[in-house]
């Protein structure tokens, strides 16, 4: 039976490389806006950013630049009511081995939207991190779910990082 459930996770996490080309993810736009204002995807158009948007954006910035406690001190400033901001503190202590905050954080982003597909994706490889293979195949499926195809940026990360851990367990 382990056998099975090995062969179907490697079947799902290459299924990515032979789809189509990844969309953007969910909290990048190609939308240019003016100075002081970003895309809102809900109404399709610019809108004027204001200081959750930046706290949020210098957070994930600094995050993503491997500055992880400055990040968690600007995101803790922000509103935590604000998925985003959750994410991030999820991420940032996941980065720094804080493996239960991480995972708490992130719990409380899907709390507020269930349909965060990149809390979903930090949450799969958090889960991996935590030897928690089936686990991650269950936010992947999400993922798959919510972007009704497997070609969105978040699915393609997720089964890769997923692929790369069976490999190095299947020995």
């Amino acid at each position: 039976m382990k056998a099975l459930n090995l062969l179907c996770a490697l079947a799902l996490a290459a299924a990515p490389l032979v789809s189509a080309p990844a969309f953007a993810m969910s909290d990048n736009s190609s939308k240019k806006c003016k100075a002081g204002e970003k895309w809102d995807a809900k109404t399709k158009s610019c809108v004027k950013q204001n200081s959750q948007d930046t706290l949020y954006e210098k957070g994930r910035e600094l995050a993503h630049s491997g500055r992880y406690q400055e990040a968690i001190d600007v995101l803790m400033t922000a509103d935590r009511n604000d998925e985003r901001v959750l994410n991030y503190l999820g991420y940032a202590n996941r980065k720094l081995g804080r493996l239960d905050t991480g995972l708490a954080y992130y719990q409380a982003a899907i709390a507020i939207d269930p349909e965060y597909t990149l809390v979903r994706e930090y949450l799969g490889e958090a889960l991996l991190q935590k030897n928690d293979l089936d686990g991650a195949l269950e936010q992947l499926a999400v993922i798959r779910d919510l972007c009704s195809s497997r070609a969105c940026e978040e699915y393609q990360e997720l089964s890769g990082h997923i692929a790369t851990y069976i490999r190095k367990n299947a020995s």
